[in-house]
């Protein structure tokens, strides 16, 4: 059951190993970006296919007669844990895409700008850095949110 763990992170770091290589030898990323996608959408169907077809142990009415300790329902779920995980890990996420989206619009500009006049490299600086404040609020509010659960 351990190789089952095991064999996705080996087929994804054999799938890197290569694709790289490749890059290394014909100076082309499409290659290796096609193949990453590939081995990435394999082994994505076989994990789930593999965690649909695992099921639980049946349990019999007399296995259930026969333990000593009393039968309870299922405890009481919080459904609001798991929204709190999903709201934590979108704002991470999409925080962290809102600011490399920004840092990929300042960063140019500012390397142009600072190219025709060195005296404004501070100001420039300042904009660039305000694009990855985007990325470091949304995740202060993800340690926020999973601090309330």
């Amino acid at each position: 059951m351990s190789l089952l763990y095991i064999l996705p992170a080996v087929v994804i770091a054999a799938a890197v190993y290569a694709s790289m290589k490749k890059f290394k030898s014909s100076g082309s990323g499409k290659k290796a970006v096609y193949m990453n996608l590939t081995v990435f959408s394999v082994l994505l169907v076989v994990v789930v296919a593999s965690a649909m077809t695992a099921t639980a142990a049946p349990v019999s009415p007399a296995d259930i007669a026969t333990t000593s300790a009393p039968v309870t329902t299922a405890a009481a779920v919080d459904p609001t844990k798991g929204l709190g995980m999903i709201a934590a890990a979108l704002v991470t996420g999409l925080s962290g895409i809102g600011g490399g989206i920004a840092v990929a619009a300042a960063a140019p500009a500012a390397i142009g700008a600072t190219s025709e006049n060195e005296k404004i490299f501070g100001k420039a600086l300042i904009f660039v850095a305000l694009g990855e404040t985007i990325a470091l609020y949304g995740l202060i509010i993800s340690i926020m949110i999973l601090g309330e659960y």
